[in-house]
């Protein structure tokens, strides 16, 4: 009932892509992650706690928004673990959303600023809450979109896997209806295009393949200062 296509790209000023992403249309899993930390920090804890709730979820008995909530919880402890035990990855981190198939629902979790999109009948809605600064401290400061767009706490994050062992994880639970598409992206999607230039991609003939290389070499011809990773979702 799920059609699914990732891409994910260095960008064009990177030297690696600390970004992550899964299909697993048999346990109907669809995951992405933004990696942080420098070097080989970021990669690592975004993979690991890829891995992890793909690994969890693939075992359990059952599956529903409670068990996605408990998996990213451990992968919270799985990349903490493994940042305490090697020096080298100490401050690494990651951001993380995922969507999975639940009988005729979606349950769908994130934990930082990567995000899911809803495309209905033309109109990109955003599921997901990014926690950052300018979302959870900046505007209840009172600070107006261009304010928030130019300060420099803006990208600060609030929360993310690996930081800190109580984590908030903010989850959802979706029944599309036919025909309806969903975007996983990292910031470097949403953070350099339009959602304008987003909508423009997910025009319904194309297919998602040909979406997810739209929206990459757009933020590419943006300047691609970041990894940029989408992935898409189609409800049949």
């Amino acid at each position: 009932m799920l059609e699914a296509f990732g891409l994910s790209d260095r960008g064009c000023v990177r030297t690696n892509n600390e970004d992550s992403f899964l299909l697993d249309p048999d346990a109907g899993l669809y995951l992405l992650a933004d990696g942080m930390g420098g070097a080989q920090a970021g990669e690592t804890a975004s993979q690991l706690a890829v891995e992890t709730v793909a690994g969890f979820v693939r075992s359990a008995p059952e599956r529903n928004v409670n068990v996605l909530i408990e998996a990213f919880q451990e992968a919270n402890r799985r990349v903490l673990s493994r940042a305490a035990t090697d020096l080298s990855l100490n401050g690494m981190g990651t951001t993380l959303v995922g969507v999975m198939v639940c009988g005729e629902e979606l349950a769908i979790a994130s934990v930082g600023d990567s995000r899911v999109y809803l495309f209905e009948e033309g109109i990109l809605f955003p599921i997901t809450e990014d926690q950052t600064w300018a979302n959870e401290v900046g505007r209840r400061l009172g600070l107006d979109d261009d304010r928030l767009k130019s300060h420099p706490m803006r990208h600060v994050l609030t929360m993310a896997i690996g930081v800190e062992s109580a984590l908030r994880i903010h989850s959802y639970s979706v029944r599309p209806a036919a025909g309806v598409q969903f975007l996983l992206c990292s910031d470097g999607l949403h953070g350099v295009v339009t959602q304008e230039t987003m909508v423009n991609a997910l025009i319904p003939e194309r297919s998602l393949e040909a979406q997810c290389h739209y929206l990459v070499d757009a933020a590419r011809q943006s300047g691609g200062p970041d990894n940029v990773t989408v992935v898409l979702l189609r409800w049949a």
